[in-house]
C-alpha cells in the first residue's frame, strides 16, 4: 500500500507503527489535567494525540428514559443517560487550541474525531492534518462524505460494522475524493478482551479494501497491539490516562504512561523484527559460526595419509567441511601434512579425491 503522510510522519509498512494516544474524557473536566495528559503522552513516545470534538446536544437528546439510558450490562457507564455521559466526557471546544498547541510544541501530531458537520468546520479552523471516525459513527455516511470532502487522510474504526457496512464507508469516502484511508480493526466493548479481538481480520481487510489497516485497541495490556503489527498494522490507537485510579469515563481501559511507553517500544520492536524474507546466516549470525560443528583434524596427519575416524572429528567450531561429508571423505588421502586443530577443506585432499 502507498504510504500516507500525516503531519511530518510517514505511515506505511516501511515505517514504524504510528502510535496514537487517545485522551477522550480522561481529562475529568480539567484543562490543566488535559495538558498534563498531553505532556505525559509525549514523554511516553506517542506520535499523535487525539481528542474528540462534540457537544452533548450534537450527540443525543437530553432524555432520561428507555433507550436513552446506558445499557445496564455496561459496567462502566450504567445508570447514566447518554446525555449525562457525553456531558461528562466532552472536551470543551475552547480547550482544543491550547491542547493542539502543546502537542505541537512537544512534537506530537494533534487531531480529533468529529461527530457532526459543525465539529468538522470547527476543526478545519484549527488546520487538523487528518480525521478519525469513531466506530459508532462509521455508518453515518453523510458525516463520512463531509469529512472526505476536506481532502485529508481519514482513519476509521470498524467496530460493529459488517463487511457490507465497511464497503459502504470505503466507497463513500473514496467517492467523495479521499483516497488516503486507514481502517482500524476495533472491538467496541470497554474493555475488550484478547479473545474477542480477532486480529486475523487485519490482513483480510487490507487485501479486501486495498488500504492500510491498523488497530483501535481497548484491551488492558499490549499483547494484542504487538501481535497486530505482525499482521500488518501500521497504526495503533490506545486510550491514555495519567492514572487509572483517578477515575474518568474511559480510565478503566486506558493505559498509564509507563504502559504506553512500553507499547511504543514493543510495537517498534515487533515492526523491526518483521524484516524481509531471508534464508541463510545474517551478518550478525556469522559471528556465531564458531558454535557450529564441522570436520577438523583431530591428530597430526602426514602427506599421503588417509583420513580415518581416529584423525578427524566433528567438533565445534564450524569453519571446516560440513558434517554431512564425513562418510564421503573417510579413506581419502591428504596432499600435505596437517596439524591437529586444522579445519578440513577440500583443497587438502589429493587430486581426484576432492569434491567440488
Amino acid at each position: 500500500m502507498n504510504e500516507i503522510l500525516i503531519g511530518n510522519k510517514k505511515i506505511g509498512e516501511n515505517h514504524p507503527p504510528f502510535i496514537i494516544a487517545e485522551m477522550s474524557g480522561n481529562h475529568n473536566k480539567s484543562l490543566e489535567r488535559a495538558l498534563q495528559i498531553v505532556e505525559a503522552a509525549a514523554k511516553s513516545g506517542a506520535h499523535a494525540f487525539k481528542i474528540q470534538t462534540y457537544l452533548p446536544d450534537t450527540m443525543t437528546l437530553n432524555i432520561r428514559k428507555n433507550e436513552f439510558i446506558v445499557n445496564p450490562a455496561n459496567q462502566l457507564w450504567k445508570g447514566k443517560s447518554l446525555y449525562e455521559l457525553y456531558e461528562e466526557a466532552y472536551t470543551p471546544w475552547e480547550w482544543h487550541e491550547p491542547i493542539f498547541k502543546r502537542c505541537k510544541e512537544l512534537g506530537m501530531i494533534p487531531f480529533s474525531t468529529p461527530f457532526d458537520e459543525t465539529s468538522i468546520e470547527f476543526l478545519e479552523t484549527l488546520e487538523v492534518p487528518c480525521y478519525k471516525i469513531a466506530s459508532f459513527e462509521n455508518i453515518d455516511l453523510p458525516l463520512l462524505k463531509k469529512v472526505a470532502s476536506k481532502g485529508k487522510p481519514i482513519i476509521i474504526s470498524t467496530g460493529m460494522a459488517t463487511i457490507s457496512e465497511i464497503s459502504d464507508m470505503v466507497e463513500t469516502i473514496r467517492g467523495a475524493g479521499c483516497k488516503e484511508i486507514i481502517l482500524l480493526k476495533c472491538t467496541s466493548s470497554y474493555p475488550a478482551t484478547p479473545e474477542h479481538s480477532n486480529i486475523r481480520t487485519i490482513p483480510y481487510l487490507k487485501d479486501l479494501f486495498q488500504c492500510q489497516v491498523g488497530l483501535s485497541d481497548h484491551t488492558l495490556d499490549n499483547g494484542v497491539a504487538v501481535a497486530s503489527v505482525a499482521l500488518g498494522s501500521t497504526v495503533i490507537e490506545k486510550h491514555f490516562t495519567l492514572d487509572r485510579s483517578d477515575g474518568g469515563v474511559d480510565a478503566a481501559f486506558s493505559l498509564e504512561p509507563d504502559e504506553f511507553a512500553n507499547l511504543v517500544t514493543e510495537t517498534n520492536s515487533a515492526w523491526k523484527s518483521l524484516g524481509s524474507i531471508f534464508i541463510g546466516p545474517t551478518d550478525e549470525e556469522k559471528k556465531s559460526m564458531q558454535f557450529r560443528r564441522s570436520i577438523y583434524i583431530s591428530e597430526q596427519i602426514n602427506a599421503g595419509e588417509a583420513l580415518t575416524k581416529e584423525n578427524i572429528k566433528i567438533i565445534r567450531p564450524g569453519y571446516g567441511l560440513a558434517p554431512k561429508y564425513l562418510e564421503l571423505i573417510l579413506g581419502k588421502k591428504v596432499n600435505r601434512a596437517i596439524e591437529k586443530g586444522t579445519a578440513l577443506c577440500w583443497d587438502m585432499l589429493m587430486e581426484g579425491d576432492s569434491e567440488e
